[in-house]
């Protein structure tokens, strides 16, 4: 028996020995997202899962595991179980950044290599990748091309609203104000700087633009900063039966404004990209640097290293560019 045992010890070791010789090791990528809860997760979701298939095919040898996540501590629990599964890596889009960051250092210090996406952690004294996109570009790029549109058409007042009180909303807004208080004939009709928030939500937007058409006789333009909030928008100018309203401009660049702008909506004729597909530079990022592509130098810095995806203008001319029509955001 003992003989047997013996044997097949000296095989398994051999196996293993073999497998890695020939480069066939299996890399485990952990990949946590959090629940559609708006159209943009919906989005990670979606980009998280498409991009996962498509790797899956090229690369036979890496196992990925997507997870989503209804909440912080679900996803805390859930960053439990991919450490228990193996994953060499962890891409990760937070639910929300405190409750996440020390879960997600104690499993960097393990030796997961991280990938943050979007929305980073509030400890900033450890080594992984914050894979972002531009909020500050994103609010200059909007205001430019709104600013620019406004003057070039003779119109001079705008309502704003934003996502929420939160940092990466006010770095838009920042942004966006900078480029539309370039024009001194441009008039926020809050005052000021002053805005609504509407939550990324179609049916806060809804509401908030009642309010605003029945406060304002003449609106010549409505910046919402979300696509989502821009259907609430639309629906609100729609059933109000007003004409005055000619720009109105969300971001991110869902889908269906793609199209809006593709067939020459009136009103909805750019968008500023913030797109879900940053999963996707994630996950892409975190094989690169399984397969050496990239260096891992970055698991044993002492600071996060970040990479900033630009916000682009999309319009007419290069719509085309960014659609895809299986996308759900």
């Amino acid at each position: 028996m003992k003989k047997i045992l013996l044997i097949c010890l000296t095989l398994t070791a051999f196996c293993v020995a073999c497998e890695k010789q020939q480069g066939t090791t299996q890399i485990r990528i952990g990949i946590a997202v959090p629940t559609a809860s708006h159209g943009w997760t919906g989005g990670v979701g979606w980009w998280a899962a498409h991009t996962v298939d498509q790797l899956k095919e090229q690369y036979p040898n890496i196992l990925f595991n997507v997870v989503h996540s209804a909440n912080a501590v679900q996803q805390i629990t859930d960053l439990e179980n991919l450490a228990q599964w193996g994953m060499n890596y962890l891409v990760i889009l937070p639910h929300e950044s405190a409750p996440l960051t020390r879960p997600v250092r104690d499993i960097a210090e393990k030796g997961v290599r991280v990938i943050v996406v979007d929305r980073g952690l509030t400890d900033s004294s450890f080594g992984y990748v914050n894979i972002a996109g531009d909020n500050p570009g994103m609010g200059r790029v909007s205001g430019e091309w709104l600013a620019n549109t406004m003057i070039a058409e003779e119109l001079t007042y705008y309502a704003p609203m934003g996502g929420m009180p939160i940092v990466i909303d006010t770095e838009r807004m920042d942004g966006f104000f900078s480029e539309m208080n370039r024009q001194p004939t441009l008039v926020n009709l809050l005052g000021g700087n002053n805005y609504q928030f509407a939550n990324f939500s179609a049916q806060d937007a809804l509401r908030i633009t009642e309010t605003y058409l029945q406060q304002f006789p003449r609106i010549d333009a409505i910046f919402c900063q979300d696509d989502n909030a821009l259907d609430g928008v639309l629906q609100a100018v729609m059933e109000s039966n007003r004409n005055d309203v000619k720009i109105i401009f969300g971001g991110a660049g869902s889908r269906e404004v793609l199209r809006m702008i593709m067939n020459g909506h009136p009103q909805v004729r750019a968008t500023a990209t913030y797109h879900p597909s940053m999963i996707a530079d994630g996950i892409q990022y975190a094989v690169d640097v399984a397969l050496g592509r990239i260096s891992a130098d970055f698991a044993t810095a002492s600071s996060p290293i970040m990479v900033v995806l630009p916000s682009e203008l999309v319009d007419i001319s290069n719509v085309m560019d960014h659609y895809n029509p299986d996308s759900t955001f």
